[in-house]
């Protein structure tokens, strides 16, 4: 599961490819598959394509909401940040 702190440093990632480029959307290759462990599992990262033109295993940044979908169980879900529950 994703920390808080993972999410915010892809979302990050993908604002600067944003700036850098200055694209409308884009497709990149997955930089941080070594630096962030659950991202390994996408090679990509589409930058605000549309959900029904992005590749099933890609990871998906919407810039709008500045989320991060992924493609599992036959839908587009959002990438939530990890929890803890504890039990004093």
């Amino acid at each position: 599961m994703p920390t808080e702190k993972e999410i915010k440093q892809v979302v990050d990632w993908c604002e600067a490819r944003k700036k850098e480029r200055k694209l409308v959307s884009m497709v990149e290759r997955n930089e941080l598959r070594e630096k962030i462990p659950w991202t390994y599992r996408f090679p990509l990262i589409e930058i605000d394509r549309p959900t029904e033109a992005a590749s099933k295993t890609s990871l998906v940044y919407d810039s709008t909401t500045k989320a991060l979908y992924q493609y599992y169980m036959d839908e587009w879900r959002k990438i939530e940040p990890e929890f803890d529950i504890k039990i004093k």
